[in-house]
């Protein structure tokens, strides 16, 4: 598997990169024996790269994810965390589940925000343990949305002065839209942005400022969301986008899309998985998986060749801009 550099860092990451989310339940339950045997199945794959925070299933995704990978070595792989949502004892907790911030596990801890610089450090402290880790290689601000001011002023340095320390290789910011990362490359010295659903073959939003943005200033992006919460991998109705149903006019657009990657022998899904690498500044797609058999199949589509004709009908029909990058079909990749 391809690999790349983030930003001006030593930091690598593979061109597909594992979304924790998934084994931290998810929406629904999954189980240990489950979210393990997709881990190994994506390193089986070659994959390298490993993304979790404290918010997927308050802390299970991290304490999954390190012990899935704690008999690896550790320099064979890279591992992301986010700050800026503690973890604290709930009060109430203990009777309920947290599905209302979309994760099934009980609500013993309750998230609270925290883009401090103190704030930075007893995160990725409670990171590591949860890890069972002695360093991650990238710390990202985790949706600082309603936090920018201390986010900036505050936790940015915060993760400047680790970086400089080499407590950390590479620093960024994770968040699904697409002002906000754009300012921090303007006004801080990040190395990477995780972009959740805002460049993808239904909707490109971050090719108006944030991707020429990184890619003039020498930066990485990491395009998550690639299948917009679901409906790029199968549209039809009650298909989610955006954790939400998709409304009619989305679902016509991805139906539509669809169809035009039929016509060339294309499923959809391997469409939308190559799409971003047609950017430069992007340097790995990071799709979440709950089983060995989810990971296979996302290999398995960015094993295909995708040739040039679906992005030339594609924008043919309107659906593309004209000017939208697009990638250069390469030969298909057999398993290594």
């Amino acid at each position: 598997m391809r690999t790349a550099t983030l930003g001006g860092t030593d930091v690598r990451v593979t061109e597909l990169s594992f979304g924790a989310a998934g084994i931290g339940n998810l929406f629904r339950p999954v189980s240990a024996e489950s979210a393990f045997a997709a881990v190994d199945a994506a390193w089986d794959a070659g994959i390298r790269t490993f993304d979790t925070a404290p918010h997927y299933g308050l802390g299970l995704s991290e304490r999954r994810l390190g012990t899935a990978l704690c008999d690896r070595p550790r320099d064979a792989y890279t591992v992301s965390t986010k700050v800026g949502r503690l973890l604290e004892p709930n009060p109430q907790g203990g009777r309920g589940d947290d599905l209302a911030h979309g994760f099934a596990v009980s609500d013993t801890q309750r998230r609270v925000w925290d883009f401090s610089a103190e704030g930075v450090l007893r995160s990725l402290e409670a990171s590591l343990n949860r890890l069972a880790l002695d360093r991650v290689d990238i710390v990202l601000l985790h949706d600082p949305d309603d936090h920018a001011r201390q986010a900036l002023t505050e936790a940015y340095p915060a993760l400047e002065r680790l970086r400089a320390e080499g407590v950390v290789g590479a620093i960024g910011i994770g968040t699904n839209q697409c002002a906000l990362p754009a300012r921090f490359l303007r006004e801080t010295d990040i190395d990477v942005v995780l972009l959740a659903g805002r460049y993808t073959l239904l909707e490109q939003e971050g090719l108006d400022e944030l991707l020429p943005e990184a890619a003039a200033r020498g930066r990485s992006v990491i395009i998550g969301g690639v299948f917009n919460s679901g409906l790029l991998t199968d549209p039809r109705p009650g298909a989610t986008y955006d954790y939400a149903p998709a409304p009619r006019s989305v679902l016509d657009r991805a139906l539509r899309l669809k169809k035009i990657a039929g016509h060339h022998g294309v499923p959809l899904r391997a469409a939308a998985l190559h799409f971003p690498f047609g950017h430069r500044a992007v340097a790995s797609v990071l799709t979440g998986a709950r089983s060995a058999e989810e990971v296979r199949d996302t290999v398995d589509q960015l094993r295909r060749t995708v040739p040039a004709t679906v992005w030339d009908e594609l924008r043919a029909e309107g659906v593309l801009a004209p000017d939208t990058p697009t990638p250069t079909a390469l030969p298909s990749k057999e398993p290594s």
